[in-house]
């Protein structure tokens, strides 16, 4: 076993939490793993390096999606593997990997499942898994984030969603691959390297976190019947049958807005933006998923 370190969100808990994961390491062997807990996922990467030069190679990651996101664009390129414990509110990376919520499940999978190297994408040099986004989601993401998600969970992202549709779109210019692809009004920029986003719902419905592309969005949904318009094709199943929804892939994409826009990394918001990049990185990280997995899909 490769030298094995846990980088745990410490506000973050499932089950018998911190306390029952050392239990279930250690029944499985790993008795005195590298240990450390941070307050906020944005601590973490500091404490992952740390980690690293201490001769960690496998991580055992504790949270959500944003500190999942912390941990990969640390981890990316070193060769260390991931397992990730989804303790979460969205556990989307975790979801579409196919990864058990229970503690017992998640930890039988970092030691004994199979590895399976996947792609991270970046947006203006931060590596995400999961995806990026710029307008609508990032607004609902920050009006969520805090008091609000941890009182009402996914919910918060229902009430802070319909306040975000009646904000007015802005406009973009997208070149994908070099060329021109979409230039007009948007009022979300979503850019997917998994296929099952917000709550579960299949957005992007070919993706896979490992063909070297990033699926990519742009919303033109105003107003609340043009939104739910297109909120009802994505829980069908066909968002793409929607006229305010357009989806290409690309390895790399330059995006400049007509105003600063908030945009958002796997589910935690950042600042506001009026240009920038997103690129795809293949096979940057190894991740642990269940043995039945076999690499072939979520």
């Amino acid at each position: 076993m490769k030298p094995v370190a846990v980088v745990a969100h410490a506000g973050k808990s499932i089950e018998g939490g911190l306390p029952e994961l050392r239990r279930t390491l250690a029944r499985h062997g790993i008795a005195d793993p590298l240990w450390v807990e941070v307050p906020k996922s944005k601590k973490a990467p500091r404490q992952v390096k740390r980690l690293l030069d201490q001769g960690a190679e496998h991580f055992f990651v504790w949270g959500g999606d944003g500190m999942a996101q912390r941990c990969i664009d640390t981890l990316a390129g070193t060769g260390a593997t991931m397992a990730i414990i989804p303790a979460g509110t969205a556990n989307l990376l975790a979801s579409n990997l196919g990864i058990p919520k229970e503690i017992e499940g998640a930890v039988m999978t970092g030691l004994h499942g199979h590895r399976r190297t996947i792609d991270v994408a970046s947006m203006n040099g931060e590596r995400f898994a999961v995806m990026a986004g710029a307008g609508f989601d990032a607004d609902m993401i920050d009006g969520a984030d805090g008091t609000l998600k941890n009182r009402m969970g996914r919910a918060a992202y229902i009430w802070t969603g319909t306040k975000s549709f009646r904000k007015p779109a802005f406009g973009a210019r997208i070149k994908v691959d070099g060329s021109p692809w979409y230039e007009g009004p948007a009022s979300c920029i979503l850019a997917g390297n998994v296929g099952s986003l917000f709550a579960g719902i299949e957005v992007f419905a070919d993706a896979e976190p490992d063909d070297g592309l990033l699926d990519l969005a742009v919303i033109t949904a105003e107003g609340m019947a043009q939104w739910a318009r297109t909120v009802s094709r994505t829980v069908a199943g066909n968002p793409e049958r929607s006229p305010f929804f357009r989806v290409t892939k690309a390895k790399k994409v330059s995006v400049k807005l007509d105003r600063k826009v908030l945009y958002e990394l796997d589910g935690g918001a950042r600042t506001k933006v009026k240009a920038y990049t997103l690129k795809i990185e293949p096979g940057a990280i190894t991740v642990c998923v269940p043995a039945s997995d076999n690499g072939n899909g979520s």
